[in-house]
């Protein structure tokens, strides 16, 4: 009995250590945004948001560095509260949404931090694929009132415009642009 016990509990300590599998998780669009301000000619600050994106993330808040998360954009669904100014936005003097519907982001590395961590990735964009950072913030993880489980995090970057082929001269101080996204995921 004594040996069946230890066989037992050798396989029990051999189950633990078996790593565990990050969940994954499916954006929730109705709660995931990808927002963006630029510099208005020197006067003031435009703000807009893309309507349209998926994605998921896998994602373990004991091994956060295992992190990963892939997001599409639907370009075209550009959304300044201006049907005249998303219109140009559309046009190929910025997206050019006929020859480049679909931009996407596919991280290749997260280094997690106290407050979140630091999201490396490749963005594509406009028809130019570029690796940038983004300083990432853990809102928070849990289950909701019906039962799903959700994990939630918001970041930002700055973006040349010109890196991405968009060089329409909006005056010196718009030649960057900041993003800011919230994604919300439900765990699958």
């Amino acid at each position: 009995m004594f040996k069946s016990l230890l066989t037992t509990a050798s396989l029990a300590s051999l189950f633990l250590m078996v790593p565990a599998h990050a969940a994954e998780y499916k954006l929730d669009p109705a709660h995931s945004f990808i927002e963006f301000e630029i510099n208005h000619l020197g006067f003031s600050m435009l703000h807009g948001r893309f309507n349209r994106l998926t994605g998921e993330l896998s994602y373990d808040s004991a091994n956060p560095n295992d992190s990963r998360i892939e997001i599409d954009i639907d370009p075209a669904s550009v959304d300044t509260n201006h049907a005249e100014r998303d219109k140009h936005l559309r046009s190929d003097d910025f997206l050019d949404v006929e020859k480049h519907p679909e931009a996407s982001f596919s991280s290749t590395s997260f280094v997690s931090n106290e407050a979140g961590g630091t999201l490396t990735g490749m963005l594509n964009m406009h028809g130019v694929s570029k690796e940038i950072s983004i300083e990432v913030i853990k809102i928070g993880e849990g289950e909701d009132p019906w039962g799903n489980y959700r994990v939630g995090f918001s970041g930002a970057t700055e973006l040349v415009r010109e890196d991405f082929g968009i060089g329409y001269d909006l005056g010196p101080a718009a030649k960057t642009m900041q993003f800011q996204f919230t994604i919300e995921g439900i765990r699958q």
